[in-house]
């Protein structure tokens, strides 16, 4: 699929020169941080060295008073507090963080996971049974709960309080709950509406070391399960998340926790450096595995114990289920082309909406994120299983699926998530009616420009100016994601050195060079570009990011490929 470039407009001269002159950085770094909002020395220094003193007063968020209350009571009496987590990685970190803070307080404190298979996602009414078995007073949600309005009443029928926590869109009505912490809920304050799950879980035992006057380290400790937890959910990394990140990330490379320490080694990542993308292909997915596969339990007693020993039995495990999600992703995947090329009409149709029996429910939003990445539609893939269709759902810029589910709820049991991610389940006999009400709003709300798949260009730059200056300021750019990517670059009438090839698995790997200049590129997954690589002519325009390449006790500057022509 042709990527269209769109080119920073350049900023303004006047603009670039006071920063130049501020922050003694080369013309290019100041223009890529005017494009990015970033325009005074002040906002500078926020946006390069995130600060603890940078997060807000956690009694911003609504209920945040009454949560802390209702934690205070419980801690006092000794109630039993009942974790009920999710089992993506950003639950299983909070559902890690809360149990291993209320461990340190002494509070007995018991978590749970729901099954992914049996009971599939949010508060359940067999999660409220073991709550109850358990003898605990006290239920905390983690990343679900903003819909679980009959199990909320189900736990307070058993003499269970719930305290909702949760980042997701609310529905049309909120649990009758102690207090319900959302940013995202309309009557919230809170100036930052983008925490991951876990961020929220964070911000209550901030609230909670406030209130009884613990040290800071109290909570601060846990920031490296924060990081993890939200770069794994694809937020912004921006604001609040940004400084989370980026001081969860230093920890996580402390290697401190023995759990994370074990799931690095096993994952082969033992003497690299952690950045967002090490967490989002590398470790993420070894902690997801277990929950889509089993159970995700598994993975909290990795993140929770000071066992060596068990943390590296269970790394091993989640090794060895992370292979067997690939292999059933890959023959998903496959089957899941071989139905986009006899089902549907991309020429006319502006969405995909594929349902099979057999397919694993634990498997299906991955797989419906690589349709969307080859066909770039939204995309909803709804496996089968025992007369229940469970549906995720993937989406597209400027195209909101949870409003678009909304929007068709009327043939739908339940759904839930939010603009580019969301889950739902359906009965098989109504897919048919679903998938034409789904198709009629992408219709009406997809552009022929919305379909077009753009690559977004911070500046126009000939080799000579990436500098090893240069290079060390863009690495402080990190830690990258969602509105803060990576800056990309376009060099023009570059030279093809020497003989390109295709390594691994379809990528491409050449050199190119300009006045002099010669730098190495990769193109990962872009081996079919190879025929427009023509060796001697200097008529090659690349789009790239600049990288470090750390190999054998060596560093060189690397372009990453993003298109070529």
């Amino acid at each position: 699929m042709a990527l269209q470039w769109i080119v920073a407009d350049q900023p303004d001269k006047d603009k670039v020169n006071v920063l130049i002159d501020q922050l003694k950085v080369p013309r290019l770094i100041a223009s890529v941080l005017i494009n990015r909002g970033i325009e005074t020395l002040g906002e500078a220094r926020n946006f390069f060295r995130p600060d603890w003193n940078d997060l807000y007063d956690p009694f911003l968020i609504c209920d945040m008073a009454e949560a802390v209350d209702r934690i205070e009571k419980a801690l006092e009496t000794g109630e039993r507090i009942f974790i009920y987590g999710d089992y993506d990685v950003d639950g299983i970190t909070a559902t890690s963080m809360l149990t291993l803070f209320f461990q340190q307080l002494g509070a007995p404190v018991s978590f749970f996971i729901p099954n992914r298979m049996r009971e599939g996602y949010g508060l359940s009414s067999h999660g409220i049974q073991q709550a109850s078995q358990m003898g605990a007073k006290l239920l905390i949600s983690v990343d679900c709960g903003i819909t679980g309005i009959e199990e909320v009443k189900q736990a307070r029928a058993l003499g269970i309080d719930t305290i909702i926590s949760d980042h997701h869109e609310p529905g049309k009505g909120m649990p009758d709950a102690v207090a319900i912490l959302d940013p995202k809920r309309k009557d919230c304050a809170y100036p930052f509406k983008e925490l991951a799950g876990v961020g929220v879980a964070f911000k209550l035992i901030q609230g909670i070391s406030r209130r009884l006057n613990l040290d800071e380290e109290t909570y601060r400790q846990y920031v490296d399960l924060v990081a993890l937890g939200s770069t794994a959910d694809i937020v912004p990394l921006i604001d609040e998340n940004r400084v989370l990140v980026q001081k969860g990330l230093e920890r996580i490379n402390q290697l401190d926790r023995v759990g994370i320490r074990a799931l690095v080694e096993s994952s082969g990542l033992t003497h690299k450096i952690i950045g967002t993308g090490q967490v989002v292909f590398v470790l993420a997915p070894r902690i997801n595995a277990v929950g889509r596969l089993g159970n995700a339990e598994r993975a909290v007693k990795l993140l929770i114990t000071e066992s060596v020993q068990q943390s590296k039995n269970i790394a091993s495990v989640l090794e060895i289920e992370n292979q067997n999600r690939k292999d059933i992703d890959e023959e998903t995947f496959l089957d899941a082309l071989s139905l986009v090329k006899s089902e549907c009409d991309l020429e006319k149709e502006r969405a995909v909406v594929l349902a099979k029996d057999g397919w694993h429910s634990g498997v299906i939003g991955i797989v419906a994120s690589r349709v969307v990445e080859q066909v770039y539609r939204p995309t909803i893939m709804i496996a089968i299983e025992n007369g229940i269709g469970k549906g995720s759902a993937r989406s597209i810029p400027n195209f909101d699926i949870y409003s678009a589910l909304k929007a068709c709820g009327e043939h739908l049991l339940g759904f839930g998530g939010h603009r580019y991610a969301a889950g739902m389940t359906i009965e098989p006999g109504k897919i048919d009616a679903f998938r034409e009400a789904f198709q009629k709003v992408a219709q009406e709300t997809v552009s022929d420009e919305a379909l077009i798949q753009k690559v977004y260009i911070d500046a126009e730059i000939s080799l000579s100016e990436i500098t090893e200056k240069v290079v060390r300021i863009l690495n402080r750019f990190a830690p990258f994601g969602p509105q803060n990517m990576r800056p990309v670059f376009l060099s023009r009438q570059l030279d093809v050195v020497g003989t390109p090839r295709i390594v691994g698995k379809n990528h491409l790997k050449f050199k190119v060079r300009q006045n002099g200049q010669v730098f190495d590129a990769i193109g990962f997954d872009l081996g079919d570009l190879l025929y427009r690589l023509t060796p001697g002519e200097s008529n090659l325009d690349m789009v790239y990011v600049i990288e470090e390449n750390h190999y054998m006790n060596t560093t060189r500057v690397q372009l990453r490929v993003k298109d070529l022509r």
